[in-house]
C-alpha cells in the first residue's frame, strides 16, 4: 500500500511538472488560435511580444526624420469596379490602425486609429518579406551570397532531400519554388495554419521547411508560399554567419535611420519569423518604401544596391507578370498598370505602396478581423490599390 501511494504521488508530481513545463506552449497555441478574434485582434497586433520570444533592433543614433506638412488632404471618395467608397469610412471599415502618406519625401497625411500612435510597434505580417529581400540583395552585393542562380541547399544543406533541393535562390525570391503549399488563412487545416500552430508550440521553422515537398517544377509557376521567405532567411543567416536581426541591424536598420526600436518575433530555437514577424512603427515601415523609391538610398547612404532594387521590382518571367492579378518581383508585388508601382503587402490589410511616377509612398497598418471574408470589399487588395492610386494622383497634383 505504501509503495502504491508513493508511486501515485510520484506520478502526480511528474504530471504537474510536465503541465507546468508545457503550459507556456499551450498558452501560446491558445492565443494563436484566437489571434484574429474581433475583440482581440487590434491589441494582439501591437503586442505580439507578450505572446512569443523576440529579438530586438536598436534605433539609429542618426535617425532619418521626414519633413512634415499636413496641409494636404485625402480625396473624400474613390471608386473601384463601379462601386463608390467614402475614404474615411473605408479606412474605418478595414480596421485601419495607422495611415501615412509621403509625397516628395514630406509627410502630408498621418493618422492613427483604435489606440495606435506614432510610437506603436505593430506586426508587419508579410511586409517583412520585402525587408528580407533587401537583406539578400545586400548580401549578394557584399559577396556573401555568390549568386541567386545558386540552389538554396548550397547554403542550407538541411534542405537536401526536401522539395527545396536544387531550387534556385531566384525562384524562391519570386515565389516560384514549386513547393506544394496551401496558403489559405481561412482554412484551419491549410499548410500556413499548420505552420502557425507549429510555430506557436516553439518548434523549428527550419525543420518545417525541410519537411515540404515539390508540387510543380521550380521557376514555372508563381505560387505564394510564405515558407519560401523562411528559406531565404536560412540562406541569408548561413551565408553571413549572423542572425537575421543582427544582419539587419548592421546593414539596414541603423543605416536607414530608423527612429524607434523594433523587433522580430522568434520561434522556440531563437530563429526569426522572417516571413512576417517584423514589428516596427508606421514611419519606420514606410522607410523601406522611401528607400526603394530612391533606388535603394536613404539617410544619405546607398543601403540596398541600385541594381538589386531595379531587379526586385521588375518581373522578368512569363509566370510572374502582372495580368488579371498582381505580378511578383523579389518579394514585392507588382500591380498591373503603367506607372511602375510596387507594393509590400501583408495579411489583414498591411501595405507599403510606392508610385515612382508620382513620387508617393503610402503605408497602412490594419487589424481587419473580416480579412478572410471574400465578400467584404474593405478586405480586398483591389479597392486598397484604387485608394492608393487616387491619393497618389491627388497629392501629386494631377
Amino acid at each position: 500500500m505504501v509503495t502504491i501511494k508513493r508511486i501515485s504521488i510520484a506520478l502526480t508530481v511528474g504530471l504537474i511538472v510536465v503541465c507546468i513545463g508545457f503550459y507556456p506552449k499551450l498558452q501560446a497555441l491558445y492565443v494563436t488560435m484566437h489571434l484574429f478574434d474581433e475583440d482581440r485582434i487590434v491589441e494582439n497586433f501591437r503586442s505580439v511580444q507578450t505572446i512569443w520570444p523576440t529579438k530586438g533592433l536598436e534605433k539609429s543614433s542618426q535617425p532619418y526624420r521626414y519633413s512634415v506638412d499636413l496641409s494636404g488632404s485625402l480625396p473624400p471618395n474613390f471608386s473601384y469596379d463601379n462601386q463608390d467608397y467614402i475614404t474615411q469610412a473605408f479606412l474605418k471599415d478595414s480596421w485601419t490602425t495607422g495611415f501615412l502618406v509621403i509625397q516628395d519625401d514630406v509627410i502630408v497625411s498621418e493618422s492613427y486609429f483604435l489606440g495606435n500612435n506614432q510610437t506603436t510597434q505593430n506586426i508587419s505580417w508579410s511586409m517583412a518579406k520585402s525587408f528580407i529581400s533587401a537583406l539578400v540583395g545586400i548580401a549578394v552585393d557584399q559577396g556573401q551570397i555568390a549568386s541567386i542562380e545558386q540552389a538554396v541547399d548550397v547554403y542550407a544543406p538541411q534542405l537536401k532531400g526536401s522539395g527545396y533541393e536544387g531550387v534556385r535562390i531566384k525562384d524562391v525570391l519570386q515565389m516560384s519554388s514549386g513547393i506544394a503549399f496551401n496558403e489559405d488563412y481561412g482554412d484551419f487545416y491549410s499548410d500556413i495554419n499548420r505552420w502557425g500552430r507549429d510555430f506557436s508550440l516553439g518548434n523549428s521553422q527550419d525543420d518545417f521547411a525541410a519537411s515540404l515537398t515539390r508540387g510543380v517544377p521550380p521557376g514555372t509557376k508563381n505560387h505564394y508560399v510564405s515558407i519560401d521567405t523562411h528559406v531565404l532567411s536560412m540562406v541569408l543567416s548561413r551565408a553571413t554567419g549572423q542572425s537575421i536581426t543582427d544582419y539587419m541591424q548592421d546593414n539596414l536598420y541603423t543605416a536607414a535611420g530608423m527612429e524607434h526600436e523594433g523587433y522580430w518575433i522568434a520561434d522556440g530555437v531563437n530563429v526569426e519569423m522572417a516571413l512576417g514577424g517584423l514589428n516596427l512603427t508606421l514611419r519606420d515601415f514606410a522607410k523601406i518604401g522611401s528607400m526603394y523609391l530612391h533606388d535603394g538610398a536613404l539617410n544619405g547612404q546607398q543601403i540596398v544596391p541600385k541594381a538589386w532594387v531595379a531587379d526586385s521590382i521588375t518581373p522578368d518571367g512569363a509566370h510572374v507578370q502582372p495580368g488579371p492579378g498582381f505580378g511578383y518581383g523579389y518579394q514585392w508585388w507588382i500591380p498591373p498598370g503603367n506607372e511602375g508601382e510596387f507594393m509590400a503587402m501583408g495579411v489583414y490589410n498591411q501595405y507599403i505602396y510606392v508610385n515612382p511616377e508620382t513620387n508617393t509612398v503610402i503605408a497602412k497598418l490594419s487589424a481587419n478581423p473580416h480579412y478572410n471574408d471574400t465578400t467584404y470589399g474593405p478586405s480586398s487588395d483591389w479597392p486598397h490599390l484604387a485608394l492608393f492610386r487616387s491619393i497618389a494622383h491627388q497629392v501629386d497634383g494631377r
